[in-house]
């Protein structure tokens, strides 16, 4: 029998509880920065330094943490579904916990790419400095979506909720669009599942009848969400 097409939607929730940082804080800084000297292009133009040395810490925190229970629950339901997850993280915990198929909106953490090229893109596990250099002798910078630019992949993204059979979102605001917006392409009549311990009910959200939420921290909503799963096959 054709296994169903499970997609999940992932935010920064599911990589809290191993010990990832949210980046952004009450007070609207990312560790102590603002957004716009950061993680913008003009940031980058302006003190690449300053942007390089934050991706850097991002990047030796990441290898200091594991994937956690809900990253590894996503994995094994493998076994019964054809799941396809699609993050706003960029980490790279799905990967690590065994997920075969991830789409990484807003890039990755463990990849750096060519100023001139876009399409160079390199693995990356130590820092990057403005003196390192891609096989094509350009400078290099962090493979990460950032604000002010498109997101490449959310075309692709729209595509595959567009073909799910279940949609199941976790640890995400449901406020930063254009992800925000992916729950309008889901098919209508299938289950939609929204797993978060703080939900917030977008207008997208609002206009779905069979939507279930479930108001728990990733790792208990996914378990709790597994088990429903395989109850209801």
């Amino acid at each position: 029998m054709k296994k169903k097409k499970l997609i999940v939607l992932t935010g920064a929730g599911i990589s809290a509880e191993s010990g990832l940082k949210t980046f952004r804080d009450a007070d609207g800084l990312w560790e102590g920065h603002r957004v716009e000297d950061v993680a913008t292009p003009q940031a980058f133009q302006k003190n690449p330094d300053l942007v390089h040395d934050f991706y850097n810490q991002r990047r030796r925190q990441l290898q200091e943490v594991g994937p956690n229970a809900a990253h590894t629950s996503l994995a094994d339901l493998e076994s019964d579904f054809e799941v396809t997850i699609i993050t706003q993280n960029v980490d790279d915990l799905h990967e690590r916990a065994g997920s075969s198929h991830i789409v990484h909106l807003h890039g990755e953490l463990t990849k750096v790419r060519s100023l001139v090229n876009p399409h160079q893109i390199l693995e990356w596990k130590e820092d990057l400095t403005t003196t390192h250099r891609g096989p094509d002798g350009h400078a290099l910078r962090p493979h990460i979506v950032w604000f002010g630019e498109d997101v490449p992949l959310i075309q692709t993204a729209a595509e595959l909720v567009s073909e799910a059979d279940l949609l199941v979102i976790i640890g995400t605001s449901m406020l930063v669009y254009p992800a925000a917006g992916l729950v309008q392409f889901a098919p209508l009549g299938i289950p939609i599942y929204y797993i978060d311990p703080n939900p917030t009910i977008n207008y997208e959200l609002k206009r779905i009848p069979n939507l279930t939420v479930i108001p728990e921290v990733a790792t208990e909503g996914v378990k709790r969400l597994a088990e429903r799963l395989k109850d209801d096959m």
